[in-house]
């Protein structure tokens, strides 16, 4: 990579991912009818949140403080394994698809081990849930990577996105397309979006990742609304890049494509959730369950 990419590469994905969160809000707000919020709103929240002070309980360890660190440095470092567009990736070796996986894996570890140090029993409620659901998530993951392995023969995420990404749809297009499906849910899954969750309740019975974070303030909160949005980012670049597969000249215009695409996903979860409900929680593993079946139905394609 040039001195270029890797600029586009490591200031992109620190900076872009709040002005996804501040276009989703927006475009909920028009199809609601309402003005809404600026859309650098996510960043003036951010500013201010690292200006407050932190209020701890005094039950909690070093584990309450770690949870929301080691959840952003797993985020960046996800983020740095998917390329942006057309454009390399900053991290890529054989086999970073399961580091990608194992990553975000840790960082919710973490997330839901910060919760349970707080010894309250509402937070142990929403980590509950929270690592019910990923186990159910990840699988649709893993099966649509699959398919990509399938189809390119490498073990890469960068190789498996890179410049054959068209010649793989030529072949594939039918998997491509379930696995695409897939990862979408997946996306809305992990992110804690609708139809799976509600970032905006405060309802004990609908919560489940904003009651784990309920003790966390000032800084330590910021870290953990910013790591958010940049797994969102890493998701939804993930998926833009199989949906779109085609290339662009430049670093510059290949990132500038990428970011487009990154909007229209922030734009289409808005319209998703604005025009679904949230599940019921009985309901949210049947359709992770489908959206495993989905992906791996579309490994059998290749197969048979």
């Amino acid at each position: 990579m040039t001195l270029s990419d890797v600029a586009f590469a490591v200031v992109i994905p620190l900076l872009f991912p709040p002005l996804m969160l501040g276009v989703i809000t927006r475009t909920k707000a028009r199809i609601a009818g309402r003005r809404g919020p600026p859309l650098f709103q996510p960043y003036y929240d951010l500013l201010r949140l690292l200006r407050k002070g932190v209020v701890r309980s005094r039950t909690t360890s070093w584990v309450f403080l770690a949870g929301p660190v080691v959840g952003l440095v797993t985020a960046c470092l996800a983020a740095a394994i998917v390329p942006l567009g057309a454009n390399g990736a900053l991290l890529s070796f054989p086999g970073d698809l399961i580091a990608f996986a194992y990553l975000l894996g840790l960082g919710r570890f973490f997330t839901i081990a910060a919760a349970l140090d707080t010894g309250s029993a509402f937070e142990g409620m929403g980590a509950s849930r929270e690592a019910a659901f990923s186990c159910l998530a990840e699988p649709a993951a893993f099966f649509a990577l699959l398919v990509l392995v399938k189809l390119s023969g490498a073990y890469s995420i960068g190789s498996m996105l890179g410049p054959d990404l068209p010649d793989l749809w030529a072949r594939g297009a039918p998997s491509l397309g379930l696995a695409t499906v897939s990862l979408f849910v997946v996306l809305l899954a992990e992110n804690c979006r609708m139809p799976f969750d509600d970032p905006t309740t405060h309802l004990e019975l609908t919560m489940i990742h904003e009651v784990m974070v309920l003790d966390h303030s000032g800084p330590p909160f910021a870290l953990i609304l910013y790591g958010s949005a940049i797994k969102l980012f890493a998701y939804g670049l993930l998926l833009a890049r199989l949906a779109t597969p085609f290339h662009v000249g430049g670093p510059a215009l290949g990132a500038a494509v990428a970011l487009g695409e990154l909007l229209v996903i922030a734009i289409l979860i808005g319209v998703v959730e604005s025009v679904m409900a949230r599940l019921r929680l009985l309901r949210v593993p049947s359709l992770l369950v489908g959206a495993s079946l989905l992906s791996a139905f579309g490994v059998l394609l290749l197969v048979g």
